[in-house]
């Protein structure tokens, strides 16, 4: 149970943060910014992983990339982003 609450918090800051290091306006809410984090953590995860576990700056990094490229893929296919 907790390790939903804490991806949940993680999600939220990463989809946070790619929000605002993405330029323009980026209109979502607060679960549409938390399930971005989310989804850019996986993505990042399945790209850059390689076996590691735990946390440390270069994925956070990479998640943050990988909500950044969410936002980039859903305006190129007008998906409302």
């Amino acid at each position: 149970m907790i390790n939903i609450l804490v991806s949940a918090i993680v999600g939220l800051i990463v989809g946070a943060l790619a929000r605002f290091f993405y330029p323009g306006a980026v209109q979502m809410g607060l679960l549409m910014t938390m399930v971005l984090g989310i989804a850019g953590s996986l993505l990042a995860g399945f790209v850059f992983n390689r076996g590691r576990t735990g946390f440390n700056r270069a994925g956070l990094f990479a998640s943050i990339l990988g909500a950044m490229v969410l936002i980039f893929a859903a305006r190129a296919l007008h998906l409302g982003a």
